[in-house]
């Protein structure tokens, strides 16, 4: 075998049997990053609350929303178009009164939040779609409907 022929043989077999143990081996003039402790442990970390969440709407129709939620549900942030943790906070006092949301008024605009939402939704929205917490194109269409 020629010289290169025999150094890409070698290489690839050198791949292939990294690979095979679990490690990645590097030819050419990269090198293999060193290895980490054998026992780590992760702890699971909460998700995180998305920083905005406006399902479907565009920033005039948010702020439609959030006009409505300073109006009557008690929001003090600034009218942006960016329905964000203090945006669902309002709408979950909201859907709490009126709609069976039964969580926490977290912010968060789980499957919980879009149940009562869809609820919401449907009584005079034109929402048809399932219960699902689940806020898919019916809802976003009917979340549309409610902020214009």
């Amino acid at each position: 075998m020629r010289p290169n022929a025999l150094g890409r043989t070698i290489a690839g077999l050198i791949t292939i049997a990294g690979l095979a143990a679990g490690n990645v081996a590097i030819a050419g003039t990269s090198y293999a990053a060193p290895a980490t402790a054998a026992h780590t442990s992760v702890a699971a970390q909460p998700a995180a609350v998305a920083t905005t969440q406006n399902f479907g709407l565009n920033t005039a129709e948010a702020k439609n929303v959030q006009e409505f939620l300073a109006d009557y549900w008690g929001y003090t942030d600034s009218i942006d178009g960016q329905l964000g943790t203090n945006s669902w906070k309002a709408f979950q006092r909201c859907l709490k009164t009126y709609w069976g949301y039964t969580g926490a008024i977290d912010g968060d605009p789980g499957t919980n939040t879009i149940k009562a939402l869809q609820r919401l939704l449907a009584s005079d929205y034109g929402y048809t779609g399932a219960i699902d917490g689940v806020a898919g194109a019916g809802t976003q269409a009917a979340f549309k409907r409610f902020a214009a």
